[in-house]
C-alpha cells in the first residue's frame, strides 16, 4: 500500500494515545476512518477533530475483548464506507504484577484486550480487506514484546503472543498472496497515558517494599522517549514499505540490538535496571 489516500482505515483505542494520531495522520492523507474505543467522549473528540480533515469517520463503541462486538463492527464499518483496507489493532491496556500471586481476572483482563483484541480484530476485518484486494494489518506489539521485564509479567505474555501471531500471519498472507499483508509494530516509550491508567497490582509493594503508585509514576517517566505523532509517521512509513515489523523509537531500537548481541543474558540487566529505577 503506497498511498493512503481515499483508503477506508478501521482503528482500535482510537480515543487517545497512539489511536488518536494514526487516525489524524491518515486523515491528513485523505484515508476515511472506522473508529472504536470504549471510551465514547474521547473516541467522539477523535472523530470530531478528524472530521475536520476533510474524510468520513464512523464511530462505534467497542469491547476489543468482546468477539462478537468486534465483528458486528467490522460488518457495520464496512457497510457505512463501502470497503475497508487497513485495520490497526491498536487498543491496549498495562498491569504491573508479580506472576506468583496475578489475579486470574486481571490476567483474562489484559490478555482479552492486548491478544486477544489483535485476534478477532484480525479475523473480522481480513475477509473485508480480501475483498478490496488491497490491505494492510498493523498489529501493536511492544518494547515488551521483544524483552521482558520484572513486574511486567502479564503485559509480556500478551505483547509477545502479539509478536508471534503477527509474524505467522504474516507468513500465511505471503503464502496465500490475496494482496493484503501484515506489519507487527513494537513502540518503545510513547507519551501516551498506558502508564498512568494501568493497574497495579498490591504485590509489587508486598514483594519489594516499593509503593504501587510511585512505581507507576517511574515508569511513566520512562515511557517518554517518542512522540505519539512520530510513532504514528514511523507506524505509516513501515506500511508503505511494507515491513514485516517496525521498531518505534531509539529505545525500542537499541534494546532490541541489546537482546540480540546478549540472549538471555540481558535478564539480569533488566533485573537490576528495574531495582533500580522502578521498585527503588
Amino acid at each position: 500500500m503506497k498511498d493512503f489516500k481515499n483508503k477506508v482505515a478501521a482503528i482500535t483505542g482510537a480515543a487517545s494515545g497512539m489511536g488518536r494520531t494514526l487516525a489524524l495522520e491518515l486523515a491528513q492523507r485523505g484515508c476515511h476512518l472506522a473508529l472504536s474505543d470504549v471510551n465514547e467522549k474521547g473516541l467522539a473528540e477523535t472523530a470530531a477533530m478528524a472530521g475536520k480533515l476533510g474524510v468520513k469517520v464512523t464511530t462505534a463503541k467497542v469491547n476489543v475483548a468482546n468477539r462478537d462486538e468486534v465483528f458486528a463492527w467490522a460488518d457495520q464499518a464496512a457497510a457505512d464506507h463501502g470497503k475497508v483496507n487497513l485495520v490497526f489493532n491498536n487498543a491496549g491496556v498495562a498491569l504491573g504484577a508479580f506472576l506468583e500471586t496475578v489475579k486470574p481476572e486481571d490476567f483474562q483482563w489484559i490478555m482479552g484486550i492486548n491478544f486477544w483484541g489483535v485476534v478477532w480484530g484480525t479475523q473480522a476485518f481480513l475477509p473485508h480487506l480480501k475483498r478490496a484486494g488491497e490491505g494492510h494489518i498493523v498489529n501493536t506489539s511492544s518494547l515488551f514484546g521483544l524483552l521482558s521485564l520484572p513486574t511486567q509479567g502479564t503485559y509480556n505474555s500478551s505483547k509477545f503472543a502479539v509478536r508471534g501471531f503477527t509474524e505467522a500471519l504474516r507468513q500465511e498472507l505471503d503464502l496465500e498472496k490475496c494482496g493484503v499483508s501484515a506489519t507487527c509494530v513494537h513502540p518503545g516509550g510513547i507519551r501516551t497515558n498506558i502508564a498512568r491508567d494501568a493497574k497495579m497490582d498490591n504485590s509489587i509493594s508486598a514483594k519489594t517494599g516499593a509503593n504501587p503508585e510511585t512505581a507507576k509514576a517511574k515508569f511513566d517517566k520512562l515511557l517518554n522517549t517518542t512522540t505519539a505523532e512520530s510513532a504514528a509517521r514511523q507506524i505509516l512509513r513501515a506500511v508503505e514499505g511494507n515491513k514485516r515489523r517496525v521498531l518505534v523509537g531509539p529505545d525500542a531500537k537499541f534494546l532490541d540490538k541489546v537482546v540480540r548481541f546478549f540472549g538471555s543474558w540481558y535478564q539480569p540487566m533488566t533485573t537490576f535496571f528495574a531495582k533500580k529505577t522502578m521498585l527503588g
